[in-house]
């Protein structure tokens, strides 16, 4: 018998959205200007109240083994925001701490799949779900919401791609790429579906404290006690706090799926990093001013780009609501020609950009939808500006 290795692992297709951010910190360790609109990271330093948290911790040597699930202290820390900030109570031992948002996610699909179980991801949507559900031995099923309708899925659209073997639902809100917001109404028509067809909703709201406007966010378990029983509330401090790196996330759910998790957990990690355990109980028990400042800032940013962006020529963006993204349709370029060459898709722009413009952005392909790109606004103002010059300048140079 020869050696061979996993069809699964061979199957995953790489972030591409981290391969472009790896491209632009290349091309700038080589000395090049390049103004890089993929990060889906603040460019802000973690506030130092977090961060002396952290140091405190190692000193007084907070460096051992914590609970596999996630420190008492964290968890209490957690189910006090879950109440006064999304309306959901969730007690500690219905809390799992994990290794970031991507490691909670992975928790919940492989504790609530089984193989051939078909888990409905509305498109666009954040190019890692299908890989999870395929990776727990699930099936992703993927449904294209409309631009009419701000990308957001309705429960037609569900009731289309609904089968037998539907196990879940995944709910994005805000979302990435698109920074669109579920409204109360359009949750509570999901919900009734849900519930209604006894599955599970799997409710990603890591970018719950970015939200812009009068529209607030609103956690769908919050809704009634019978959708409460289906929904994972999955979330994480990475964003909200300028916490990427120190990778913590979290969820809220059943006692039942919350001890499955842990279980797995132990053995796939042992517990998350206790350091960053010390330092995220700073981050929700401390003072919120940097979380405050750092929305407002995103905010004056995302208006920004969006009035420049909307007008430019070749491409639409809908204003987003959420998270600190745009979504643009870029149809109407890539029927263009660039150097005699039609650019004919999005990855193809994206390419162009890098190599000609010093200018990283993210095609959307791998979010599930064609001819389209994502920038992301976590970049100085002065980056920002720079960027869609160079964009713009590109598209007039299109024929």
């Amino acid at each position: 018998m020869s050696l061979t290795l996993s069809k699964k692992a061979q199957a995953v297709k790489p972030s591409s959205t981290l391969a472009i951010t790896a491209k632009a910190k290349e091309l700038k360790a080589q000395g090049i200007d390049v103004v890089g609109f993929g990060a889906g990271e603040p460019d802000f330093n973690t506030p130092d109240n977090i961060c002396n948290a952290a140091i405190e911790a190692i000193k007084s040597g907070f460096t051992k083994y914590t609970p596999a699930s996630g420190t008492v202290e964290l968890k209490e820390a957690i189910s006090k925001k879950f109440k006064e900030f999304n309306g959901l109570d969730y007690k500690p031992n219905q809390i799992v701490i994990s290794n970031g948002g991507k490691h909670s996610l992975t928790n919940v699909f492989t504790c609530i799949l089984n193989p051939g179980d078909e888990v409905i991801i509305p498109a666009p949507y954040w190019l890692s779900y299908p890989e999870m559900v395929k990776l727990a031995d699930g099936v992703p099923v993927t449904i294209l919401a409309k631009k009419e309708n701000q990308y957001k899925v309705t429960v037609e659209e569900l009731e289309s791609v609904f089968t037998d073997k539907t196990k879940a639902i995944v709910l994005n809100t805000p979302s990435n790429p698109t920074g669109m917001l579920y409204t109360k109404e359009e949750l509570e028509k999901i919900a009734a579906f849900a519930v209604e067809k006894d599955i599970y909703v799997v409710s990603d709201e890591m970018y719950e404290n970015l939200v812009y406007g009068e529209q607030k966010h609103i956690s769908i378990a919050g809704l009634n006690d019978e959708i409460y029983k289906r929904t994972i509330t999955v979330s994480g401090l990475a964003k909200s706090y300028s916490m990427t790196g120190w990778r913590i996330g979290y969820t809220g759910s059943s006692e039942e799926i919350a001890k499955l998790m842990g279980s797995v957990q132990s053995h796939a990690t042992s517990n998350p990093n206790s350091i960053a355990q010390k330092a995220a109980v700073e981050a929700l028990n401390g003072p919120q001013d940097a979380v405050v400042a750092m929305r407002k800032e995103f905010d004056e940013r995302r208006k920004y780009m969006f009035e420049r962006i909307t007008n430019m020529p070749l491409v639409s963006v809908i204003e987003p609501k959420g998270a600190f993204y745009c979504f643009i349709d870029v149809a109407d370029v890539v029927k263009k020609s660039y150097k005699g060459e039609v650019v004919k898709t999005a990855a193809r722009m994206a390419e162009i950009l890098i190599q000609d413009y010093n200018v990283a952005v993210v095609p959307c392909e791998d979010f599930g939808v064609e001819a389209h790109i994502r920038l992301s606004y976590a970049i100085s103002i002065e980056q920002i500006k720079k960027g869609l010059d160079r964009i713009e300048t590109f598209i007039k140079e299109l024929q």
